[in-house]
Order: structure tokens, then sequence, then C-alpha cells
């Protein structure tokens, strides 16, 4: 009080008023309180008036100390807050104010939080502000996006390269098999996008059965590549010699977990019989196997629960060093009577823009369906399986735009190949007679253009090498006969054989040269002389091309159109709640998961303490989003903290942990007790 000594001024629980001025003019934070529902400034710091460039601000409303702000949505967040008494919380908030003291206006982005000051009665009576300028780190991250956009101009003209080594590191094609179709496609993110990690294979094992693989790796470019082409080769090697799931995943998510970047790679595996149905199955944190009946409805097979590649954290002592104890993987069975197809895909197919998880699932069956009953398109695509690859991915992508690689691979189990025989009579004449008869056999399987071209010169080569030399002294030359089938593993044995007389090869500059140019056709050729002629027989593997495309290439030149992001990224802090806890709101993608990580890691102090992190607003959540929150989740539980991912059932962050298999709540775990459905403690 104003005429009172020190000794009767003094607040024995805050300090003398002139201390606590002090004290807070000179704090090094930027700190403003305003009074009233006009918001009248009664306080500011010294650090504050200085960044704000004005120094005559006590008693003012704060609109009159900064008029220039109309319009820039700041005061409608202190007038929520005055209202509601519910504090706010915004980062990297663009603002421009004038400086009076520098004479122009500047433009600025700043941290800060609005909080409540509440009177005796517990109403409402004033507002104080903290913000610290971001400015700087914005600016910094700015000028990084504007060096790599840079950067990406200057090595465009590598971008064919790139793409030229992501189909060597992919299948040229997929094998040609008697009872089963198969069918792949490749779209690439975009056209200026680098390599991805999506993969895709179909081999067939050594006992008759088919197995088809498609996986996915985090991340794009030389990398994400690499690792790839790594697990690709090794899974492919593994179930081709033991044709055993759970062997080979076993060792494909050891390699996963000692690979830079294998981590939360994901993976679907099925192996079919074509001579039963029979098909086992397991998704390793990859989406399930669309099943495609030649009659009814299609439906997604129940995924096997396995988590994605790489991230189990049990471990095992060998010889003193830590190592990945082998994880328990589940496989699934069902069933494909002849007709029907089973449609393996990546995640970029159902993070199209625009479209729900939800949503997408449903579009897919729907649009795969069609395309397998001949009801999208005209029937350019030879096959079923060709169908369903080709004109599902137009009918989708073409109307939302894609934002990831999408590869699909079909296959269809068929009634057996029938073989293939002729009898020509060794003329001339009948040569072209029998290129036709083989390319009217083949075409039907789809073949590429290459090995049809191998086989009808090969064929060719054979046939005439035996009307020159097999009756060459006969005065009624007999017959050729060609037989040919297509064997389990995907290899064509075809037999030319002649009624001729056999003779010894002699050495000639002008002899034997069919029978050269033929063994470069094909992949093995064996002539065996027999009692009555002679059997020349080719061994060739068959395959089918898969189709790489670029969104140019799908949409016959014109591009599809690419929609901005309905939804805008926002992470916020919920000081309120009981315990830490953020917000995340739009889309986890590729683009937006770092933000996550390093929010997640200063909020949690990198793990060391127990936080919430609710994805109820989470509109899209990618493998890279899973990737993040899994390697997170795994740091909190090394040191004994929780991060608890609070997803609402049927959400698409729901969808998606549940799909890989990564722990969360299902219900508010700030405000509810017990343990739900997918909550870490299942």
């Amino acid at each position: 009080m104003v005429g009172e000594g020190p000794e009767e001024s003094l607040d024995r629980t805050i300090g003398s008023a002139e201390t606590v001025r002090q004290v807070f003019d000179q704090m090094p934070l930027m700190v403003i309180a305003m009074s009233g529902p006009d918001l009248r400034v009664v306080a500011a710091t010294g650090a504050y008036r200085a960044y704000a460039g004005r120094t005559q601000m006590i008693g003012v409303p704060i609109r009159e100390v900064f008029p220039e702000s109309l319009g820039q949505q700041i005061w409608e967040i202190y007038d929520q807050v005055y209202a509601t008494g519910e504090p706010a919380s915004l980062r990297e908030f663009r603002a421009q104010i004038d400086r009076p003291d520098l004479g122009q206006t500047v433009e600025i982005f700043v941290d800060f939080n609005v909080n409540p000051v509440l009177g005796p009665d517990g109403a409402v009576t004033g507002l104080v502000v903290d913000l610290a300028d971001a400015t700087s780190r914005v600016r910094e991250r700015q000028a990084a996006a504007a060096a790599v956009e840079q950067a990406e101009r200057r090595y465009a003209a590598a971008r064919d390269v790139i793409h030229a080594m992501q189909r060597e590191l992919l299948p040229a094609g997929v094998p040609v098999l008697p009872q089963v179709q198969v069918a792949a496609s490749y779209l690439l993110a975009d056209a200026d996008t680098a390599a991805g990690g999506d993969w895709f294979d179909a081999l067939a094992l050594p006992d008759g059965r088919t197995a088809l693989i498609v996986g996915d790796v985090v991340g794009h470019g030389l990398a994400a590549s690499a690792t790839m082409g790594q697990l690709r080769v090794l899974l492919s090697e593994r179930l081709a010699a033991t044709g055993d799931i759970v062997a080979a995943i076993g060792e494909v998510d050891r390699l996963a977990a000692r690979t830079r970047g294998g981590y939360a790679a994901t993976v679907c595996v099925v192996i079919l019989d074509p001579a039963t149905g029979e098909v086992c199955y397991c998704t390793a944190g990859h989406p399930p196997p669309l099943f495609i009946p030649r009659r009814g409805e299609a439906r997604y097979l129940p995924p096997t629960g396995d988590g994605p590649l790489g991230v189990s954290t049990d471990r095992v002592t060998i010889g003193g060093a830590a190592a990945p104890r082998a994880v328990e993987v589940r496989v699934a069975d069902d069933r494909l009577e002849v007709g029907d197809m089973l449609l393996l895909y990546t995640d970029g197919i159902l993070e199209r823009p625009g479209r729900t998880l939800a949503q997408s699932t449903v579009e897919l069956a729907r649009a795969a369906a069609d395309a397998a009953a001949g009801r999208a398109l005209p029937l350019h695509e030879p096959t079923a399986a060709e169908r369903v690859c080709q004109q599902s991915l137009e009918m989708l992508v073409r109307v939302t735009g894609h934002n990831d690689d999408i590869t699909l691979l079909a296959a269809q189990r068929t009634e057996p190949a029938a073989p293939f025989h002729t009898r020509v009579s060794a003329d001339t004449r009948a040569l072209n007679e029998l290129r036709q008869q083989i390319a009217g056999w083949l075409t039907p399987l789809a073949v590429t253009d290459a090995d049809l071209s191998a086989i009808q010169h090969g064929v060719t080569e054979l046939a005439t090498n035996a009307l020159d030399h097999a009756y060459l002294d006969e005065p009624y030359p007999g017959p050729i006969t060609v037989d040919a089938t297509l064997t389990a593993s995907g290899h064509l044995h075809l037999d030319v054989r002649d009624r001729g007389r056999w003779r010894e090869p002699k050495p000639s500059a002008d002899r034997g040269l069919g029978l050269t140019m033929a063994s470069r056709f094909v992949d093995a050729l064996r002539i065996t002389p027999i009692a009555d002629g002679t059997v020349a027989t080719i061994e060739h593997p068959l395959s089918r091309p898969a189709r790489l495309l670029t969104a140019e290439e799908l949409a016959s030149g014109v591009r599809p159109p690419q929609p901005e992001p309905a939804n805008p990224f926002l992470i916020l802090d919920q000081p309120s709640a009981p315990t830490p806890r953020i917000r995340i709101d739009g889309p986890i993608d590729a683009h937006t998961a770092p933000q996550v990580d390093d929010a997640i890691r200063t909020a949690s102090a990198t793990g060391t303490r127990d936080l919430t992190v609710d994805l109820t607003g989470v509109t899209h959540l990618a493998s890279a989003g899973v990737s993040v929150l899994h390697q997170l989740t795994a740091r909190s539980n090394a040191n004994g903290r929780r991060l608890r991912l609070y997803a609402p059932p049927g959400s698409p962050a729901d969808i998606v942990t549940t799909l890989v298999d990564l722990p969360h709540h299902t219900s508010d775990p700030d405000t509810t007790t017990g343990s739900p459905a997918h909550d870490a403690d299942r």
C-alpha cells in the first residue's frame, strides 16, 4: 500500500511487489497478461515488449495494441479461451505484425500457449499468454525444403536410371503355369518419385505348388529399393528351397531386424496347390488377400495377425551376444475352386487421396470383381488375372489419383493347359503353318513376346533341320510331329520328332547352324537318336510380362488428378489432461511421419516418461507412420515406460493398428480403466 514502509508492504508469500516486478520484467520469457472481457493488457515482460517493438501497451485493449492483426484469427483464439476457460496451444503460428521501432511489417512464426486466469469464484477474469519465436526454425526448414527441391531438379536427368534400376530389382514377369494364371502390375507413386519399396514375386515350387508374394518396405529411394531387393531375394530363395512359409518368413524377419531400412517391412505370402486348390497364407503386417470367386461376392481373407518384419523385441543370448529370437509365424488356410482368384496388393491402392480405408477396401473388392467378370472395360487383356491387375488399377486411380506405389498380383486357378500336338509334312510350305499353330497355342497363355518369338524360332529351326537332313535321301519324306506341354515348374517341354535316318553331324562350315541357332533361342536343347528317327527336345521357361507403369502410362498419356490433402495436419499439446498427452489430427504419411516422430520424442522426453497419443483425428495412417509408432513404442517399453496409443473403435488408426498388430487402446486410457481389446496388456 502507498505510504507503508518496506516491512508493511512485504508479502511473505511472493515477496515485495517491486521485487516481483523487477524479476518479471527481466525474465527472458515472452509473457503478456490481459484482464477483462476487452482483454486490456495489465502486464508484459521486457522480452515481450522488445519482440513486439512496443513499449506503451499497459491499460490498452490488446486489439488496439496490434490493430494490424485483425483477420489473422488471433483474437478469435483469445476470445474462445476467455469464453470457455479451456487453454489453447498452437505451434508455428504464422502472423504479420507492424514493428514501429523498425518502421516495417514483419512476418513471424510463434509457438504460444493461451491460459485462462480464474477469479475467486472460478470465473475467467483474464488471460496469460506465453510465446516463443519459431521463425528461425521455420525458415531453416523452408530453406532445407528449397534445397531439396533444387536437388531434385538437378538430378531429374537421372530419373530414368532410377526407374531402370527399379525394373531390374523386380521380376520382369511372372511364370506361365498349367493350372494357375498369374499377372502383376506395379504403378510408381509419381513420375518424379525415386524408386520405391514395393515388391512382388511369383514362383513355381519344386513340389508343384505356386508361391505368391507381395511386400512393402517403408520409404522410397535407393535405400528402400536396396532393402527391398535383399528381402525379395532371400524370401524367394527360401521358399523355393523349402516350400515352408513359416521357416522362410522367420529368416526374412531376422534379416529385416539387422538390415537398415528393413524395420517394419510388411509381406503377404500365399502358397497355392493348383491340383487341389488348397491355399496356405501369412500376412506379416500386410493387408490380407482379396478372394474373388468365380461365382458370388468377393471377400477379404482373415489376416493371420502377424506383425511387420523386424519389429520383434525378443532377444536370446548366443555366445554372449544378443540375437533376435525366432518369431512365431502364423498361417491360415483356404481353398480355391477352378475359376476362383486371389488378389495380393500393397496399401497404396487403399491409401488413395480422399478415401477412407473402409471406402477403399469396398471399392477395391468391387472393381476387382467387375474386372474379373469382364464387366469393367473392353476385354483387351488376354486373361482374367491380367484384367484385374490392369483394369481395377485404372478404374480406381483415375478417379482419386495416388500418393504411394501400388503393386497388384493376381492368381486364378484354371483347368490344366491342354497339351499341343501337330503333325506336318516334311515340306518347307508347312513351316509357316507350324509357326502359326505354335503361336495359336502360346498366345492364350499370354507369354511374353520374347518367349513367343524364341519358341517359334527354335521350332522352325528344328523342323528345318529335320527337313534338310533326316529325309535327305528319302524319295517320300515322312512327317514331322511336334508335341508340347507346360510343366508344373512353368517350363515349356517341346519335342520335334522325325522318322528319318540319324546321321552323325560332320564338321563343316555350313552345317550345324540350325541347331546352333535353336540352342541360342531357347534355354536348353537336347538331340536324342531313337530307333526310328530323332527327337529334338526344347526346354524353356515361360513368363508373362509384369506391367511396371507410371501414372501417364496408366492413363494413356493423361495424368490422373492429384488432389490436395483434404485434412490439415495438426499436433496439439493437451495440458489439461491428467497425464502427459498430445493429439494428432490429419494424415500420418511419409511426409508427416518425421514431425510425429519429433513431437512424440519431445513430449515423452525421448521415451523416459509415459505419454498418451490421441489418434482419434488421424485420417490416414500409412506404413511410414506405423513404422514410427512401432519404433517409439519399443523405445518406451525398453525404458520401462508406456506410450499409450488411443484409437477409437472403427477409426482409421484403429483399423490400421489392428491390421499391423500394433498395441493400442480403443477406449480413452486417461478416462477409463481396464484392458481394451487391442491394448498392449492384452
